[in-house]
């Protein structure tokens, strides 16, 4: 609203915690510091704009993210279940792969009576596994749209190597719907947690991974730089170049992190779309 009526919207970073130790927390103290930081001009982050497709995109991580919790949990249920179900039930469920379990818990029928503990037991197990059937194809529909929109929102991002729609999403997420308010590929990378942080001493001078920045964007880069290590014969070649060089597998990936941090950054401010698309 503020920013449509012309107003200039800039977003405070949390005060680091010095600050907060020698001020105190509070909501009128926070609010004191955004707005000194605002005044002086050392808060201009440009917020999130939320209006297009990758809102949409965030919306339905959100609903992904939370099935796919609900259905950990109640597989984890499930396979507690069938170890503590009485012997004869336990010895038919017993060695069976999860998905087989799900299935053969799906044929179960029990009894009217469920008083008695085997009876129960089938229900339980059945209910369960319905459960997680149910959750499955909540997950694989949404996965449906989030492939469309994430390969129409970004196609030259989803084109990279090791970028699938799951990593994609998260870091056009991370980027906003206005990947332009960032000032530059250093930015992105400080913002993804992948920029090197200096840890130099004496006569080493090395540099360490960081610990700040969005963790789940850094989680999207070293997913990345995972698939790339093993199944890309350029990678391959860098990276045993560098072992050459001395350097330990924490390093090489903090450089292949910021290594790819630039490519999907340039790849992020392609023209895209920037309205809703359909998926039906």
């Amino acid at each position: 609203v503020l920013t449509a009526s012309g107003l200039v919207v800039v977003e405070v970073n949390v005060p680091d915690r010095g600050t907060r130790h020698s001020r105190g927390k509070s909501d009128p103290i926070d609010a004191y510091v955004a707005a000194r930081a605002a005044a002086s001009g050392r808060a201009q982050a440009i917020p999130k704009s939320r209006t297009g497709t990758v809102e949409a995109l965030r919306q339905l991580r959100v609903t992904r993210a939370s099935a796919i919790k609900a259905r950990t949990q109640a597989i984890n249920q499930l396979i507690g279940l069938r170890v503590t179900t009485p012997e004869p039930l336990r010895q038919t469920l017993a060695g069976l792969t999860r998905a087989a379990l799900v299935n053969s818990c799906l044929r179960l029928r029990p009894g009217p009576d469920l008083g008695d503990p085997v009876h129960a037991s089938r229900f339980a197990l059945r209910q369960l596994a319905r459960r997680i059937r149910r959750l499955t194809e909540e997950i694989d529909e949404v996965d449906e749209h989030l492939s469309v929109l994430t390969a129409a929102a970004a196609p030259e991002l989803v084109a990279l190597f090791g970028v699938g729609t799951e990593t994609a999403g998260q870091l056009l997420v991370t980027a906003g719907d206005n990947p332009e308010r960032l000032r530059s590929e250093a930015a992105f990378a400080a913002l993804c947690g992948a920029a090197p942080v200096p840890a130099s001493s004496g006569r080493t001078d090395r540099h360490r991974l960081s610990r700040g920045g969005d963790r789940q964007a850094n989680r999207a880069l070293h997913m990345i730089a995972v698939v790339r290590m093993r199944y890309c014969p350029r990678t391959q070649a860098y990276v045993a170049r560098r072992v050459q060089q001395g350097l330990t597998k924490k390093d090489i990936i903090r450089c292949l992190k910021r290594f790819i941090a630039r490519e999907v950054y340039h790849a992020l401010n392609q023209p895209r779309a920037r309205h809703a698309i359909s998926t039906t």
